[in-house]
C-alpha cells in the first residue's frame, strides 16, 4: 500500500506553470474528444501535446538570463528531455496541418483526426508519468466509437 503511495507522488516538486499546462492539456484531449469536425479534434489534440511538451519545458528547463531567438517547443523538447525527441518529431511534423486545421481548413479525415486524438493522449501519459504526476487516462475508443 504505501509503494502504490509513492508512485503516485511527484518525484520532483512540479511548478504551478508545469501542472497548469498538464491541466490545460488535459482540457484540450477533452475538447478534442467531444468535437465533430475532424479538423477541430485534430487540431485540439495537436494543441494538448503541444502543453503537454512545454509542462515538460516548464518542469525541466532552467532560465537563461538573456533573451534567446523563440524557437518551437519541438525543437526544444529533445534538448531538455532527450526521451521525448521521436515525440517531437512526430507533433512538429503535423504542426502546419495543425494550423490549417485552426483556420478551417478541412484538411484532415476523420482516420487522421481519430489517430491523432490517440497519439496525443498517449504523449500525455508519458509526459505526465516523466513527471511523476498520476495519469487519468481518458475513455478514447468508447468515445471515438460514438463519433
Amino acid at each position: 500500500m504505501t509503494v502504490l503511495l509513492e508512485r503516485q507522488l511527484p518525484t520532483a516538486p512540479v511548478s504551478s506553470a508545469g501542472l497548469d499546462l498538464v491541466m490545460s492539456a488535459r482540457r484540450s484531449l477533452t475538447e478534442a474528444m467531444l468535437a465533430q469536425a475532424p479538423s477541430a479534434r485534430y487540431a485540439a489534440a495537436h494543441l494538448a501535446a503541444l502543453r503537454a511538451a512545454a509542462a515538460v519545458l516548464a518542469a525541466r528547463s532552467q532560465p537563461v538570463g538573456r533573451r534567446r531567438r523563440v524557437r518551437s517547443v519541438w525543437v526544444l523538447l529533445p534538448e531538455v528531455a532527450a526521451e521525448f525527441t521521436e515525440w517531437a518529431t512526430f507533433f512538429a511534423a503535423g504542426a502546419r496541418k495543425r494550423a490549417a486545421a485552426e483556420a478551417g481548413v478541412a484538411c484532415v479525415s476523420e482516420r487522421e483526426a481519430d489517430d491523432l486524438l490517440r497519439d496525443a493522449d498517449t504523449f500525455l501519459a508519458r509526459v505526465v508519468g516523466s513527471l511523476g504526476l498520476p495519469h487519468q487516462p481518458m475513455l478514447l475508443a468508447e468515445i471515438l466509437s460514438t463519433n
